[in-house]
């Protein structure tokens, strides 16, 4: 589009920082709103929202003109929030890349009635009207799930990554007029949730800083070298504030915006950066015309409160807790038909499955069984051969993911033992249990490349790619299509 000024102090582009990754973009009389998670948990109950959304934002989410929802995880795809939105307006125009993991997989079973959801292709303009446009891209490195989206508003250009790691294989705009993307880290249980071995206290506290610390070299760099006018950190503003998640809320150590900000001011001191807070305004069109005028942002209102400190838990754990005792797994009999029919053997493995509490303590009536993968039997002790050996504690938020067919990614902060990577195709085994993937299936699109373990990759990495791949065979079996990534959308402005 040709670019024409922006009225400073006009309101023609006005940017609202709700929480977390969900913004609020006001461009021209047209209102779009990014990734509303705005109440309730994310990932099962692992984390809660961090700052306190303005008190309008009911109001503000009900009467945005469209919504773009970048990926599938929780944090960005909201049922609690989109269940608000359906009860009041389910025919606001919602816009989500055309990924091959599809955004709304899950729709049906949520039960949020929602009506007007658009699925749009990969680097193609998307006219909202004469001088509003988007256009949605995939990530380099998780084509399968992540986008980014840019919109462009007379000419001036509004760039928000999100969580994608090289959006659009690292090939985007220069100097966008405002940047926004993740920059907290911290998102995945590992290694919090990991004992024995190397896995103490100070191993874990020296890999969180070092992994911290790269994230945030990256970030900078990568605002460097894009040359925006204005960057925005958020999309990493969560809490572990369960109480049973406390000791991976003091462990979790993440970066602060004020932290990359001050290393982009140092690295680039020509662009400006914006530490967004709840309610708090950005004024593009005030910005590009007087950079030097601090004036382009408006604080939150005085005495509102800005963090959270209470999120009626009990108002969305209740179904969480029912899982609690379901049958399913309380029958020996039951247990050994799942691993005769799934059919996984003459592995050199034995594990021992446990039902914890929170607290990965065994429950007294709990179930506890050996299954030995290598003639697929159910001893009731180890064999004396030498063998690999897990223990697995199944906590009730890993059997509540189970029995409602989540991702695994909902339950990253209950995982016990990090082994169980190495051994990956025992992994996809055990989420099959109730998720309908026939390990048969699996292996053979493994042989074709459709899944590979990177040896080099780290552990989390590689329990990230099978939790991705899980899902993704599960689709693609369902229909018998594979599709080849291309990440490399020409930006044509």
């Amino acid at each position: 589009m040709q670019k024409t000024w922006l009225d400073g102090g006009s309101l023609l582009v006005v940017v609202t920082y709700l929480t977390h990754a969900c913004m609020e973009l006001r461009l021209g009389n047209r209102k779009c709103l990014l990734d509303p998670w705005l109440t309730g948990p994310a990932f099962a109950r692992g984390w809660w929202l961090l700052h306190e959304p303005p008190a309008d934002w009911k109001q503000r989410l009900c009467s945005a003109d469209l919504i773009y929802i970048s990926h599938m995880h929780s944090d960005h795809l909201s049922y609690p929030t989109l269940k608000i939105l359906s009860e009041k307006r389910p025919d606001i125009p919602i816009y989500v890349g055309d990924t091959s993991r599809p955004v709304f997989w899950n729709l049906e079973q949520s039960k949020v009635q929602l009506t007007n959801i658009n699925v749009v292709p990969f680097g193609v303009w998307q006219n909202v009207d004469e001088q509003l446009r988007f256009m949605i891209l995939m990530d380099g490195i998780h084509p399968e799930m992540d986008t980014c989206i840019i919109f462009d508003y007379k000419g001036h250009l509004i760039l928000n990554t999100v969580d994608c790691t090289r959006p659009n294989g690292g090939k985007l705009p220069l100097k966008v007029d405002l940047m926004m993307s993740d920059f907290a880290g911290g998102a995945s249980g590992f290694p919090m949730t990991f004992y024995g071995g190397k896995y103490t206290d100070a191993w874990k506290a020296s890999f969180i800083k070092n992994e911290r610390k790269k994230l945030l070299n990256y970030k900078a760099q990568m605002v460097k070298s894009l040359q925006p006018k204005i960057y925005c950190p958020f999309a990493g503003y969560f809490v572990e504030a369960h109480p049973s998640d406390k000791y991976i809320k003091d462990t979790n150590i993440k970066n602060k915006a004020e932290d990359l900000n001050a290393l982009i001011n140092k690295l680039a001191p020509n662009i400006l950066t914006w530490t967004p807070l709840p309610g708090a305004v950005l004024d593009l069109g005030l910005a590009l015309r007087d950079p030097r005028d601090r004036n382009w942002i408006t604080a939150p209102p005085a005495g509102v409160k800005l963090y959270k400190d209470s999120w009626e838990m009990d108002l969305y754990l209740k179904e969480l807790n029912r899982a609690i005792g379901h049958e399913v797994f309380k029958h020996r009999s039951w247990i050994q038909f799942y691993y005769s029919w799934a059919g996984f053997r003459d592995y050199n493995l034995v594990v021992r499955v446990i039902e914890t509490d929170d607290r990965f303590e065994a429950l007294a009536d709990g179930f506890d069984y050996l299954v030995d993968f290598l003639d697929l039997s159910f001893p009731a002790a180890r064999p004396e051969r030498e063998h690999a050996y897990l223990e697995v504690g199944l906590t009730k938020t890993l059997i509540f993911v189970f029995l409602q067919d989540q991702l695994w990614t909902s339950m990253y902060q209950q995982y016990v033992c990090e082994d169980l990577c190495s051994h990956w195709q025992l992994y996809i085994i055990v989420k099959s249990l109730l998720n309908h993937v026939f390990l048969t299936e699996t292996v053979t699109l493994q042989k074709i490349g459709v899944f590979s373990r990177n040896p080099a990759s780290s552990a989390a990495d590689n329990l990230d790619q099978v939790c991705l791949v899980n899902r993704e065979l599960q689709w693609q079996v369902g229909r018998k299509t594979f599709r080849p990534f291309s990440c490399n959308c020409s930006l044509d402005m």
